[in-house]
């Protein structure tokens, strides 16, 4: 073995790069669970404040090797929602609604709303942009104007005029509508941390005006809805001065001496999860007076915090605004600033506003700056639908700046604003913070203004994205959502640990009983292959779902695959009679090519599954190819060592057990000469599935169709049909009611008020939900999971599965044309595949309502189909690489071309039911213990496993047979292949 101690090596590096970054994995579990001890009470009830509140003590401490628990817990292999409970969100800029506002009043002609539509309308039929459908569609309907009499408004101004060309207002309009998705995406962004949510994840669907947004752990949905829908709200507003706060700000600090005193004497618990010490007496002069001769307030290093905040209680930090609050401590903070007796210390139109990003403050501290924000009636000095534009740009001393125009209005108002405020802070505020507050350097006439100071590029360019903010009526609607509970994920934990537990014990007890003491080395790969999985998808920051647990367990299975085409080569080797380390040698080198190929065709697959997938198929997408991966290099490489390892100690086996040793030995099965039979069989099956999706058609999910899902759990086992019949009546249409997991659990699926996207229609149709559950008397019911997919969405998500079907059968057909140099094998490939598709649709069709898991044809059915067709593509490859072996051999030289490849089915024969018992067990195990979520999923898969074998022996080659031979009938076989070498055909010719 070439280069052995460099594959050590990198072993050894992979396994210490694992190690390291599943030890965060660990030391967060082993926080939060003392984190629970600490919060649960003599009753054994877990209180949920104290609990974020030890973690928001440490939060900022370091805990494991120089890291914060917030980094540990940024480095941990992260659960995906359908394991720890929580919300999944797409949001949607509606591209329509920032059109309307850049034409303005121009938007209300008949034409542009006609336009509009026509362009949404039209979207599944074109590829283009919503913009180039809109102009195509408006210079239909107004074929004699001008797009820049349309949107050469005054908000428009300085970017177009009314003689621009149609090319330059396109032009301008893109960027408008890239810009407007980028800071609906900061906005939003903003809005998340704003949350407090630990680990969020939030993204911008690349070519698309959706953010997705997965908020772990969250379990109020009405609050995110609430707080992620709708246009954000930019306000200008003046900052009251400390000194104007005296009165009040030396009341807050005997407030919280005096609490301090009361806390201590009471020896509350709580105060040992504090990590200052809150009994310091005030120093003389008062908190306004500390605030006062604070000096160089830039300076925020531990000692300088430790020596400013005797008065404070230590809750409260000096700052040059007014005040900070370490990040911990933000919760307590703002509930003090809440309580009627510290309002009444400070004026009647004072609002406390936190800054949007915290101040580094020394020992990984962070300080949140508050605000003193000026409101009258609650009202701010001005609003941000003034602004026209805004914009990064550098000063005359090359410094970032924002510069920024506004209306005639806006103007007026800013005069009068910086008028008043010169010397003094104003605050820009979205969303209730403070995204900065420049010192009004003069009284600003023209509302043309520039904002400096100490900033970065990417500062101002962010700013310049909120303050344009303000400018477009574009709200994000929410086009895809689920909710699944805590409790659902607890089980579907379970359910992982278990399956993958049994699934993996059973593939190890295989390879044991088939291959005996080869079976154990095999096994040790298998299992140094999961925990470098493990390790690199923590690396990776990747996040585990349960659909990526049955990834897991299926690359563990598909993994197998790689051994047993080394293993089979092997006991060839040895049964011409070489020696043992000269076949083991022989085996590796024989079998890679067959091992490259068959797993490039399924990695394929993998990525296409990555690139379109979305939820339940992207997890499963990315385990699977992390999977794949991990795999190939512990088949060749760290089998190879642990088999090398076995040659320098002068030990020798068989590759068989006694159970296996004549298993598939000297096969003559003749599977050419039935593929006629076999086509009949097939064709007969695809008949009958056509018409049942002429006559009965499938069971589409929301994914295809768009609506809202609910799981409901009862305390009793209820009837579907009367539910039914409740749902019904009380939503005013037909409502689909499944069994879902057990006889106490039911899937309701319905499409009322699914054309409404705000908040208050959630809850309505939540509310009607459960108005029929409670129906149904003496039997106590709660929602464990929702879904809601809009129309627009289950329209894209429609057309994205079929453009990933297409593309995956493409890229395995050009694929097996560059590898095989023949359209026969690509062709065969191809046919097979969709032989196979065709034949699952059939079934889920056909049986569709008469078993007890879901058939439904959405995101995870495609995942599967996808999936499947990477197996069944492998599996062919195996069998085409053995193909074009045995006719490149000089044995095959005068044969007919249905006995060669009869002579390579059966060769390959141990290969193909070794590997397919493998898979099989796995996905009967996921079945079986893997949840109700992913049943339908697996068995789609399970099913795709049973007829890609099927197509590949019995499909697959036999069509590569009738068109080789239609180019040259019963032509010696040396002549019907282009994979022989050039010499061997002369000679054959000969």
């Amino acid at each position: 073995m070439t280069n052995k101690n460099g594959i050590i090596g990198l072993t050894i590096v992979i396994a210490l790069i694992s190690v390291y970054y599943l030890s965060f994995t660990f030391v967060s579990r082993n926080i939060k669970s003392k984190a629970v001890t600490y919060a649960t009470d003599a009753n054994g009830d877990v209180d949920m404040t104290k609990k974020q509140r030890y973690i928001d003590s440490l939060w900022r401490e370091d805990v494991y090797l120089g890291h914060t628990l917030q980094e540990v817990m940024e480095r941990e292999l992260n659960l995906g929602l359908d394991l720890q409970g929580g919300m999944h969100v797409v949001l949607e800029v509606a591209p329509a609604d920032i059109l309307r506002g850049m034409a303005g009043g121009n938007a209300r002609s008949v034409a542009f709303q006609n336009a509009l539509k026509k362009a949404a309308e039209d979207k599944a039929a074109s590829n283009s942009g919503f913009i180039n459908r809109f102009v195509s569609a408006y210079k239909e309907a107004a074929p004699n104007t001008t797009l820049a009499s349309v949107f050469a408004t005054s908000a428009n101004r300085g970017k177009i005029s009314g003689n621009s060309s149609d090319g330059d207002v396109i032009k301008m309009l893109n960027t408008e509508m890239d810009g407007s998705i980028d800071r609906a995406f900061q906005i939003t962004q903003a809005r998340i941390d704003k949350f407090g949510v630990t680990n969020p994840s939030i993204q911008r669907l690349p070519g698309q005006n959706r953010i997705l947004v997965e908020l772990p752990g969250v379990d109020n949905p009405e609050r995110v809805r609430r707080l992620l829908s709708g246009a954000a709200k930019l306000e200008f507003s003046e900052v009251y001065l400390t000194n104007e706060l005296a009165a009040g700000l030396d009341g807050l600090g005997k407030y919280l001496t005096k609490q301090a005193e009361i806390e201590k004497a009471a020896s509350k618990p709580a105060a040992t999860v504090a990590t200052t010490d809150t009994t310091k007496k005030p120093a003389a002069g008062g908190l306004a007076a500390q605030l006062e001769q604070k000096g160089d307030t830039t300076k925020t290093d531990s000692a300088s915090i430790a020596a400013q905040s005797a008065a404070l209680t230590s809750l409260f930090v000096p700052m040059p605004q007014g005040l900070g609050v370490y990040l911990k401590d933000t919760a307590r903070a703002s509930e003090i600033l809440r309580r009627p007796e510290v309002r009444s210390l400070f004026p009647a139109d004072l609002v406390f506003m936190w800054d949007r990003k915290g101040t580094e403050a020394g020992n990984n501290q962070l300080i949140l700056p508050l605000y003193f924000i000026k409101k009258v009636n609650g009202e701010a000095a001005m609003e941000g639908d003034v602004i026209v534009n805004a914009n990064h740009d550098y000063d005359d001393r090359g410094r970032p700046e924002v510069t920024m125009q506004m209306n005639g209005e806006g103007a007026r108002k800013w005069r009068s604003l910086t008028a008043r405020s010169i010397g003094r802070p104003v605050a820009i505020i979205i969303d209730n913070l403070v995204y900065t507050a420049p010192t009004v350097q003069g009284e600003i006439p023209n509302g043309n203004s520039s904002i400096t100071g100490n900033f970065t590029v990417e500062e101002t360019k962010d700013m310049a994205n909120v303050l344009k903010a303000g400018k477009l009526p574009a709200p994000t609607h929410i086009v895809e959502e689920a909710v699944v509970g805590s409790s659902l994920g607890a089980e579907a934990i379970q359910d992982g640990i278990w399956s993958s537990a049994v699934g993996l014990l059973i593939v190890l007890v295989f390879m044991f009983a088939y291959y005996s003491k080869a079976g154990w080395i095999a096994d040790i790969a298998l299992l140094i292959n999961l925990f470098f999985l493990l390790g690199v998808m923590a690396s990776l920051g990747a996040v585990l779902t349960l659909s990526g647990i049955a990834g897991i367990v299926l690359s563990i299975g598909m993994a197998v695959d790689a051994n047993v085409l080394i293993y089979e080569s092997i006991k060839v080797e040895l049964e011409t009679g070489k020696a043992f380390a000269q076949s083991v040698r022989d085996g590796f080198k024989n079998s890679l090519t067959a091992i490259i190929d068959s797993n490039v065709t399924t990695l394929l697959t993998g990525i296409i599954l990555y690139t379109f997938g979305t939820g339940l198929v992207l997890g499963f997408a990315t385990t699977l190819v992390l999977g794949l991966l991990t795999s190939l290099f512990s088949a060749i490489f760290i089998t190879r060592l642990l088999l090398e390892q076995q040659i320098k100690k002068g030990k020798t086996f068989n590759f068989y057990s006694g159970l296996s040793k004549n298993w598939f030995k000297d096969n003559h099965f003749d599977f050419v000469s039935q593929r006629r039979r076999f086509y009949i069989i097939s064709s007969i099956i695809i008949v009958i599935g056509i018409g049942s999706f002429i006559f009965k058609g499938f069971g589409l999910g929301i994914d295809f169709k768009g609506g809202r899902s609910y799981v409901i759990r009862f305390e009793n086992s209820v009837d579907a049909d009367q539910l039914r019949t409740n749902m019904d009546e009380v939503l005013g249409s037909t409502t689909e009611v499944k069994t879902f997991g057990g006889q106490d659990q039911v899937k309701i699926t319905t499409a009322y008020l699914i054309e409404e996207t705000t908040p208050e229609a959630d809850q309505k149709a939540e509310a009607k939900v459960m108005e029929a559950v409670k129906k149904i008397a003496g039997n106590p019911a709660k929602i464990v999971s929702s879904n809601k997919v809009g129309p627009t969405m289950a329209k894209d998500t429609l057309w994205s599965a079929v453009y990933a079907i297409l593309l995956a059968l493409g890229a395995n057909f050009i694929y097996i044309l560059i590898r095989f140099k023949r359209v026969a094998f690509s062709y065969g490939a191809v046919v097979s595949l969709g032989h196979d598709v065709i034949i699952i649709l059939a079934i889920f069709s056909l049986f569709n309502g008469w078993l007890p898991w879901s058939l439904d044809i959405d995101q995870a059915f495609i995942g599967a189909i996808l999936t499947m067709i990477g197996y069944s593509m492998n599996d062919t490859v195996v069998i085409y690489d053995r193909i074009r072996d045995y006719l490149a051999d000089d044995k095959a030289r005068g044969q007919n071309l249905s006995t060669v490849i009869n002579n390579a089915l059966n060769s390959t024969l141990s290969r193909t039911a070794v590997t397919g018992i493998s898979v099989i067990l796995v996905l009967v195990v996921l079945m079986v213990f893997g949840g109700a979520v992913i049943r339908g999923f697996t068995f789609c898969m399970l099913l795709g496993v049973i007829v890609g074998t099927y197509s590949s022996l019995f499909v697959a080659a036999p069509i590569v047979v009738d068109l080789l031979q239609r180019q040259k009938k019963n032509e010696p076989l040396a002549v019907a292949d282009a994979a022989v070498p050039a010499a061997a055909t002369k000679k054959a010719k000969a």
